[in-house]
């Protein structure tokens, strides 16, 4: 079981929760980052409570569970974003993970931040075996992301996925635990 917060030179993540609601409804409504992403620019307040009430209080092995883990600035507590992860109830030890910050809060390194230190957690304190990601190909930012973090690109699923009103590909990244961290 992770144990929360994780803490970094800038960074505090926990899970999110309820009063996390409004600032994390308000960068999913964001045309910039909801492109990306599963949701639509119309996420409401009842779709978050939805997930927020949902969601386990920690990454539990093998649950097939998503955690939205919120992002915020040691300072003043400001919510950036969040980075999910999703514990793999097929395959044993592997993890998926995610990441989400508002348009204000990209740029200036936090992604990769806070990857790294969930990264670092699920392998060093869960023992992770494989951890992975999928990807808007046209999403490029991201791509550089996960190079940087060491992520290996593993496929392409050229028009695999129906959202938003059209076909997109999906890219596949992963890293194994045995080779984290690579930077």
């Amino acid at each position: 079981m992770l144990t929360f917060p994780l803490r970094t030179e800038r960074l505090d993540l926990t899970p999110l929760d309820a009063t996390d609601r409004d600032a994390f409804v308000a960068y999913r409504r964001e045309p910039d980052v909801a492109r990306w992403q599963s949701w639509t620019t119309d996420y409401s307040t009842a779709d978050a409570d939805r997930l927020l009430a949902a969601q386990p209080a920690t990454v539990v092995p093998g649950s097939g569970d998503w955690l939205q883990v919120g992002v915020r600035a040691r300072t003043d507590g400001t919510l950036l974003g969040d980075v999910a992860v999703h514990a793999l109830a097929e395959q044993p030890d592997t993890y998926e993970l995610g990441v989400t910050l508002g348009s204000a809060a990209q740029g200036h390194g936090y992604a990769t931040e806070a990857l790294r230190a969930l990264a670092d957690a699920l392998v060093g304190g869960l023992g992770a075996h494989r951890l992975t990601a999928l990807t808007d190909a046209r999403n490029e930012p991201v791509a550089r992301l996960f190079r940087r973090l060491g992520f290996r690109h593993e496929g392409r699923a050229v028009e695999a996925d129906w959202f938003g009103g059209e076909w997109t590909t999906v890219d596949s990244w992963a890293v194994l635990g045995a080779e984290w961290p690579r930077v």
